[in-house]
Formats: C-alpha cells, sequence, structure tokens
C-alpha cells in the first residue's frame, strides 16, 4: 500500500519530469531556486525540532497530560493560549510541535488553540504591529484573535 509520502513523491517527480520535457532551462532555474530555499529553511527548523525534542524529553509525560491534557479543564486552554501568543515559531515548525504534544497526551482542542494563538496572536511582534497599523488596531486584532483561538480550541475540543 502506497502512504501519501510515496504518492507526493510520485506525483511531484512526474511533474518536475513532466517540466522538464516543457522547458528543461526554467525547470532547473527552479529547481535550484528551490534547494536554496530548502537550505535557508532547514537550519532554523533542525534547531527548534531539537530543541522543542529536548525540551519534551525532560518533561514528563505526567506533567504535559496534568497541564496540557484532557483533565487540564479551561487551565489547559489558557496555558496553551498564553504559550502561543508569545511563542515566535514559523507555521512550518509547529506542526511537528502539535504532532509531539498530541502524541504525548495533550488534547486536541488544547493544541488547536496553541497552534492557533501560534499563527494568529503576536506579543513578541506587537511593537512593530503597533508601528505600523497603530495601538488600537494592533491590540484589537491580537485580542479577537486570542478570543478566536479559544473558540476555535472548544469547538475541535468538543469534536474530537
Amino acid at each position: 500500500m502506497l502512504t501519501n509520502a510515496v504518492i507526493f513523491g510520485l506525483v511531484a517527480g512526474i511533474a518536475v519530469f513532466v517540466s522538464l520535457l516543457l522547458d528543461r532551462k526554467k525547470t532547473v532555474q527552479g529547481v535550484k531556486k528551490g534547494f536554496k530555499m530548502f537550505l535557508g529553511i532547514a537550519p532554523p527548523f533542525l534547531n527548534i525540532l531539537i530543541l522543542v525534542s529536548i525540551l519534551l524529553f525532560f518533561i514528563p509525560p505526567e506533567i504535559i497530560l496534568q497541564y496540557l491534557g484532557p483533565g487540564s479543564g479551561l487551565t489547559g486552554f489558557f496555558i496553551a493560549a498564553v504559550v502561543g501568543s508569545i511563542t515566535l515559531i514559523p507555521g512550518f515548525i509547529s506542526y511537528p510541535i502539535a504532532g509531539a504534544l498530541i502524541d504525548k497526551g495533550a488534547s486536541y482542542g488544547v493544541v488547536a488553540v496553541f497552534m492557533t494563538t501560534l499563527m494568529m496572536v503576536g506579543i513578541v511582534t506587537l511593537p512593530l504591529e503597533i508601528k505600523y497599523f497603530g495601538r488600537k488596531a494592533a491590540i484589537l486584532r491580537n485580542l479577537l484573535n486570542f478570543f478566536a483561538a479559544l473558540i476555535i480550541g472548544i469547538f475541535v475540543g468538543l469534536r474530537m
């Protein structure tokens, strides 16, 4: 049986082959550019994955279950929301972190809150937002997104 990764790889390989047949120069140029982008993304991606792996290794699953598990209730939601709001991690790195949290026992609702605040709320970037959008707009955007993340987490928690 073919896995999703194998199917994706086959489709990508066929697409590159067809592209090579159509325009070899542009295809080679695109592959080179994509490889350069990959090299730019790889170091921070690997660094954060290593850091998260080390942290998850030292934090016992019982503690993750206590504060982020199904029985954590509103406390788990707020912890995930605050950590997600403060943390500045690129989206493509947050998905493996979410998977690791779920594997360690965190509830889907809590992980949904974490992921949503991570993407939509930015305490670290707030000064920059205030500079470009104004204090009122930046704070209102972050507050509305914070509460939207909590609502999304509740819905995910009820569905899963």
